[in-house]
């Protein structure tokens, strides 16, 4: 499914369980080289009160038909390399795109879950930390915290209890689990509720680890509706 109405295409899936009040909204975002049927295939095990959608990158790559990225990677021989200002681009791409499919399917604005892998979990941290109140939660599968996203955070006492759920394989062997420690230890200098886990996995998402982000997903869905009764 689609809509004109906003900035990016995507799929979604609306929510099983009809609630009374503004469904919270699930924001699942590829990685590099994906497109937004990759992630959209988690819809059956996510929690039914969710509105759900999956979100394309805007960057078509060349050589790769179906292959979506939020900002390129330039392969050298020192490594991967990316222009800041086109990650910068990315960051606000995403900002606006949220903004607009709140208000497209009439979704809680207050209770935006990002879900992310890889590509997508370094820009579902990007927005999450740098614009404070956008996200209620991340969830941030097999990425990185990128450097420039730390130095954009303006007001760190604004991410007071932000839960984040960051998980990594230990076998991955395109990110590899380095990037999941040096996130770690850099979402530990921030007030954020911090959750990190390892897997005995690849560069996926393993069956073990898809229950966990499912059972973290709705805790933080009752803990909202408990204060909000409250």
């Amino acid at each position: 499914m689609s809509t004109n109405n906003v900035s990016l295409f995507h799929h979604t899936a609306l929510p099983r369980i009809e609630g009374s009040k503004k469904p919270p909204l699930l924001l699942l975002l590829h990685g590099y080289g994906a497109n937004e049927d990759d992630l959209f295939s988690l819809v059956p095990y996510l929690d039914e009160r969710f509105l759900v959608v999956s979100a394309r990158a805007p960057i078509g790559l060349r050589g790769m038909m179906g292959g979506y990225a939020w900002f390129n990677l330039g392969f050298t021989p020192q490594g991967i390399a990316v222009d800041p200002a086109e990650v910068e681009s990315a960051r606000q791409t995403l900002k606006a795109f949220i903004d607009e499919i709140v208000t497209a399917y009439d979704c809680d604005p207050n209770a935006v879950y990002l879900v992310g892998f890889s590509q997508g979990a370094m820009m579902s941290l990007a927005v999450a930390l740098t614009h404070p109140g956008t996200a209620a939660a991340v969830v941030a599968m097999s990425g990185r915290l990128m450097p420039q996203t730390i130095h954009q955070i303006q007001d760190k006492d604004a991410l007071l209890g932000l839960p984040i759920f960051v998980l990594h394989g230990t076998q991955d062997n395109v990110l590899p689990i380095s990037h999941g420690r040096e996130t770690r230890a850099a979402l530990s200098e921030l007030p954020v509720d911090l959750t990190y886990r390892e897997y005995p996995m690849g560069h996926e998402v393993s069956a073990e680890s898809l229950d966990d982000v499912t059972e973290w997903l709705k805790a933080r869905l009752d803990q909202a509706s408990t204060v909000f009764i409250n």
